[in-house]
């Protein structure tokens, strides 16, 4: 008995040392050097540099085209028809918690919207969608078709997404992209960047002379800071721009910082949540395309009221309300500076923690989250707006900071997310700390990501402000 006490004990001791080992091998301590001394800010900076030196800022008339096309799937097919947007099964993208389970219907329609804006020989496209993020695999799909076919270049895509959390999902890779996405399905990240191409291609065929405006208005009781509740700062800021052709279509943009989360993981039909609402409530009563654009929602929550599919039509009405009372006292133009900016950065090492201070060896964490492509911030600058898109779900907070400095320098300032890649959430990084889900579970590249991003977007906008 004395013997076999023995065995069994040497068995659990090599068992323990071979746990250690695995833990050991599995996990490192959080990184916190400085990132202004990291090899990734160096080359970024370079990068940077290169490009301011090539800016210029394009005066004179506007012109301005949009395109439309549905990514509304239709589901119960026989077999996957991307050319016909027809599938035998579509999963949700947004809530883990559905675990990527197959939308059951369609309660409300999903499109990607594009406004082509040109200035000379400047042109951008503003592109939004009823998605939950703009993934790689799409962005590059429809850059390097519009690329062959228009001489688009990438630096010229400013993608976006509503961000609502009841859209097509097949699109992602890994287990987490899995969790919030559903199984990949080629043929619906085919059909994606099919009807993304079309609406590109349909925005450049419509230019016309037009004029352009941006406004603003506070919407304080409908959105709420839901990171640390009334602790913390919300950017309660509804920017929107207003945008006619001389002789055709109206157009609204309009972006807010509260997450499309009105509508909970409960819900199985494909939605566009309050974004939809307020898209169609504007369309309805007046304009030929309403867009919305998902702003900085990182630590932001919706406002409303109402049970079920009733809270995203009170909010989405309610902002589309009050954009239809104070576009009224938007200045058009039609001459206009613009200039652009588009700066691939490169990124820290994957910080996923396990716990405050260790996180796992990024070799596993890059098993586990979807592959990263190419990851830009872009700046555009038109007329009295400087616009940022950012490749995360982009803190409120911090852009509020992003606003204070360029109304000091007479600009408008909007800071969207889901710009064609994402890196997860880009939070102040004072709480960092946090054991929360944005901070802990969601903060994918370290301590340093939020001083780092928020430095080279200060950088972007000084520059094109000073053209």
């Amino acid at each position: 008995m004395l013997k076999f006490l023995k065995i069994i004990g040497k068995t659990i001791g090599v068992i323990s040392v071979i746990i250690l080992l695995v833990l050991i091998w599995a996990c490192e301590k959080v990184d916190y050097s400085p990132y202004f001394e990291s090899d990734y800010y160096q080359e970024t900076i370079t990068h940077f540099d290169s490009l301011s030196k090539e800016l210029s800022l394009a005066e004179g008339k506007v012109y301005i085209g949009t395109g439309k096309a549905s990514i509304t799937p239709l589901i119960g097919a026989q077999e996957d028809i991307p050319e016909a947007g027809a599938f035998k099964e579509v999963p949700m993208a947004g809530f883990g918690s559905r675990k990527g389970t197959y939308a059951e219907g369609i309660h409300d329609s999903l499109f990607v919207k594009v406004v082509a804006v040109r200035v000379k020989e400047r042109l951008i496209l503003m592109i939004g969608s009823d998605i939950l993020i703009v993934p790689p695999n799409i962005s590059e799909g429809v850059s390097r078709i519009v690329d062959e076919k228009l001489g688009i270049k990438r630096n010229q895509l400013f993608f976006t997404a509503s961000h609502t959390h009841s859209s097509v999902g097949g699109w992602s890779e890994g287990y987490v992209g899995k969790q919030f996405a559903g199984l990949p399905n080629q043929s619906i990240i085919d059909w994606l960047v099919l009807q993304y191409t079309k609406a590109i291609e349909d925005a450049v065929e419509d230019l016309r002379p037009g004029s352009i405006g941006t406004g603003s208005f506070e919407a304080s009781d409908l959105i709420s800071n839901r990171l640390i509740g009334e602790r913390g700062e919300k950017n309660a800021e509804f920017v929107f721009i207003v945008a006619k052709q001389e002789e055709g279509k109206s157009i609204v943009i309009g972006s807010f910082d509260a997450h499309a989360t009105t509508l909970g993981g409960w819900n199985m039909q494909f939605s566009a949540d309050y974004p939809g609402y307020w898209q169609r409530h504007l369309e309805d009563t007046g304009a030929d395309m309403a867009v919305f654009f998902a702003g900085s929602v990182g630590s932001h929550g919706p406002g409303s009221k109402g049970d079920k599919f009733e809270k995203p039509a009170y909010l989405g009405e309610a902002l589309a309300d009050s954009v239809l009372k104070y576009s009224r006292y938007v200045e058009l133009n039609d001459s206009i500076g613009m200039a652009y900016l588009s700066v691939k950065i490169n990124l820290p090492e994957l910080h996923v923690r396990v716990t405050d201070n260790l996180r796992l060896n990024p070799v596993i964490s890059r098993k586990l989250l979807p592959s990263f492509g190419d990851t830009y911030i872009q700046t555009a600058r038109i007329g009295d707006l400087v616009w940022t898109t950012t490749p995360a779900d982009f803190s409120g907070e911090t852009a509020i900071d992003f606003k204070n400095t360029m109304n000091a320098e007479g600009f408008k300032s909007l800071t969207t997310g889901f710009n064609g890649n994402y890196v997860g959430y880009i939070i102040p990084d004072k709480y960092y700390h946090l054991n929360d889900y944005e901070s802990r579970l969601m903060s994918w590249f370290g301590p340093s990501m939020d001083p780092y991003t928020d430095e080279i977007i200060k950088r972007m906008m000084k520059k094109i402000i000073s053209l």
